[in-house]
């Protein structure tokens, strides 16, 4: 089953956290220094928010799968959109191990299909590195 994902850049990550905690009747199912996701059943969608103060909004959108299998069907549906694929294949991001692949939508919105097999005690690495944010200066 696949599962919808959002995710938000925020100027207040203590701020925000509270107020889509409060939205969605949930606490975080990960919280970092610079992120928060809530993977929610209803509605069922991965929602994820990163402290990027400088430009906050619409991070990207993208389609979650729970298997490799799933990963192609919705590949091959990328494919089929037409639009520029630019293939990332195994990475770190967001706390986690994936496979993913990225497409823009011809408003030029970033989609991403990825399926999660691991989780990371950093935030990325390679193309999906960024500093380390202590957690007081999160606050």
């Amino acid at each position: 089953m696949k599962r919808f994902h959002v995710n938000l850049r925020v100027n207040n990550l203590q701020e925000s956290v509270a107020f889509y905690s409060a939205l969605f009747a949930a606490t975080p199912t990960v919280q970092k220094p610079d992120y928060a996701k809530w993977m929610l059943e209803d509605p069922r969608i991965n929602f994820a928010i990163s402290l990027h103060s400088e430009n906050a909004g619409i991070e990207h959108l993208g389609i979650q799968v729970e298997s490799e299998e799933e990963l192609k069907e919705v590949y091959d549906r990328m494919k089929e959109a037409k639009g520029m694929i630019r293939e990332e294949g195994k990475c770190t991001c967001c706390y986690a191990k994936s496979e993913k692949s990225w497409i823009a939508d011809p408003q030029g919105v970033e989609w991403e299909a990825f399926y999660t097999f691991g989780a990371s005690t950093i935030y990325g690495e390679g193309q999906n590195a960024r500093p380390i944010i202590e957690e007081s200066a999160a606050i």
